[in-house]
């Protein structure tokens, strides 16, 4: 499976308000695992940051003004996500603003959905894995143990290489194995799940239970199910 692990920087947060996008941050990764290929863009807007958005960024109008405009870079934007499925954190910011950029450019181009390109969303996946606590990129990264300490401002393509490895944990399950209940022991889920990053996952076979492996299965089940009443936990989470 083709993924790409996807963020933009954008002049404000609404584009209903004609906001746009000034960076594009594309890493990717196929059956989980990085290819070594990245899409980075800079955009030139042609229009001011909203207040507060140059500082996030770093970014100025200044710095932007002789890089490409979205029109420009469109094509080749596209030929790198067309077929993947788009891994993004707070998926409805980003293809709302690439959506608009793309109907900027006339009815032909459609929309990310029209192309067939498929969105993850990694902080839904978050929300229902950490219900009631913060989600945001820097809390998933402390809470997964996801080194970030370079990321001083909002970049792009940086911030992307991170949902990877965000998303990597997240999709593991190895940090609710719950073995340790200590300090030591959270170290030690962080350690497992950093050997999942970007630069050690390993592909895994995939291993297929037997016939009769399934029938013992079906058996021992049915012994817990009538202990239990028919309220069996397995089958909540099956």
């Amino acid at each position: 499976m083709r993924q790409i692990i996807f963020d933009t920087e954008t002049t404000g947060l609404e584009w209903k308000k004609g906001n746009r996008i000034v960076e594009i941050g594309c890493v990717e990764v196929i059956e989980r695992r990085p290819t070594g290929r990245t899409y980075h863009q800079y955009i030139c807007p042609d229009r001011e940051f909203e207040q507060g958005a140059a500082e996030v960024t770093g970014l100025s109008v200044e710095f932007l003004a002789d890089k490409p405009r979205f029109a420009e870079i469109a094509d080749e934007f596209l030929a790198f996500i067309d077929g993947a499925e788009l891994v993004i954190h707070n998926a409805a910011f980003d293809v709302g603003f690439v959506n608009y950029e793309l109907s900027l450019l006339g009815a032909d181009y459609g929309t990310l959905e029209s192309r067939g390109i498929g969105v993850l969303d990694t902080l839904a996946l978050a929300r229902e894995r950490f219900p009631g606590q913060r989600n945001s990129l820097d809390a998933l990264c402390k809470r997964l143990g996801v080194d970030n300490a370079h990321r001083q401002l909002h970049g792009a393509l940086l911030d992307a290489q991170i949902l990877l490895d965000v998303y990597i944990g997240l999709t593991t399950g190895q940090e609710e194995i719950g073995f340790f209940a200590d300090t030591d022991g959270e170290q030690a889920v962080a350690k497992v799940i950093h050997a999942f990053t970007a630069d050690a996952i390993t592909l895994r076979r995939r291993v297929q239970a037997t016939p009769g492996e399934l029938e013992a299965h079906e058996r021992r089940m049915a012994v817990l199910r009538k202990k239990s009443g028919d309220n069996c936990v397995w089958d909540r989470f099956a």
